[in-house]
């Protein structure tokens, strides 16, 4: 019964923390839809992280939407450091893995760097208030995340521009063979990726922190990444496999607390969200769903 109980408790936190992952999910899923593979959502979520922790800091006295304002600021931020990956992977044709590894790298010493210019330190100041939960608890994070899964269901399946992702991810050839600038689509795919990263990063260090640090992020952007090969590349698979995984991260703040648990070391709660992660991978990776041209650089020279 107290486990019940702790689980309904933890709706609210469960929530908190599964906005964040299904945010950066749906621009993974989209950005893999269009043919181009971003392993770069941990870093990419990194900077937006950090962009909205200096931003608010800075304009948390001066003005009354600071938060708005920062979160903004992240998914600019992100949505720029993003065309790095477009250019190396769509205009020259590089390895679309290193070069998100690349990026994920480079925002390690880019975020410290910043923090150190600033604050002189490794890290960024306090602020004094972050994200509040609104009614019922909910933080409004939950609700900009609901409303970009629907924005993207009805991109995806109702809209032209849907249909030439889709088709940039399967057959780009025959896409740009009907007169479609592949480039271009896979361009905008990469962006919105980008803007959507650093917009759950944002969301991450303004309400589940009080500062940004090097270990804000914590591997969230691979759960996120994880959950998009887990969901089929489907926005409603991504729904779930984000909720899955954002509730065993919650699992792994709340559960110590029961009595029964307490036994087990802190460790052990602390690798249970990517213990069930790589688990759900290994039991459901049978046949493969990914869109067929992922991870193949487009080539307009070729049949």
């Amino acid at each position: 019964m107290a486990f019940f109980q702790t689980i309904w408790q933890m709706l609210p936190s469960t929530l908190m923390i599964v906005s964040p992952i299904l945010i950066a999910a749906i621009g993974g899923m989209i950005c893999e839809r269009s043919g181009v593979v971003n392993i770069a959502l941990e870093g990419l979520m990194a900077l937006g992280a950090m962009s909205a922790a200096v931003c608010h800091f800075l304009l948390e006295s001066r003005i009354g939407f600071s938060i708005p304002a920062a979160l903004l600021f992240a998914a600019v931020v992100g949505g720029l450091f993003s065309l790095i990956h477009a250019f190396a992977s769509i205009t020259l044709r590089a390895d679309q893995v290193i070069s998100g590894t690349g990026i994920n790298l480079l925002s390690n010493g880019i975020t410290v760097f910043v923090c150190q210019l600033l604050f002189r330190m490794d890290r960024s100041q306090n602020y004094r208030m972050g994200m509040r939960s609104g009614l019922l608890g909910i933080y409004p994070t939950v609700w900009i995340a609901l409303a970009i899964l629907a924005a993207s269901w009805f991109m995806l399946y109702r809209r032209p521009w849907g249909l030439r992702l889709r088709a940039a991810g399967e057959h780009p050839q025959a896409l740009a063979s009907a007169g479609v600038n592949v480039i271009r689509i896979r361009y905008i795919a990469v962006v919105i990726s980008g803007l959507l990263a650093g917009l759950a990063g944002g969301c991450i260090v303004l309400s589940q922190d009080i500062q940004y640090t090097v270990s804000t992020i914590n591997g969230k952007g691979f759960i996120a990444l994880a959950a998009v090969s887990f969901g089929r590349w489907v926005p409603l698979g991504v729904l779930g496999a984000s909720f899955l995984f954002g509730m065993s991260s919650a699992l792994a703040v709340n559960i110590i607390n029961i009595s029964g648990l307490q036994f087990l070391p802190s460790e052990f709660f602390n690798a249970l969200p990517y213990l069930i992660t790589l688990t759900t991978l290994v039991l459901f990776s049978g046949k493969d769903y990914a869109p067929r041209a992922a991870g193949k650089p487009f080539d307009k020279g070729k049949s």
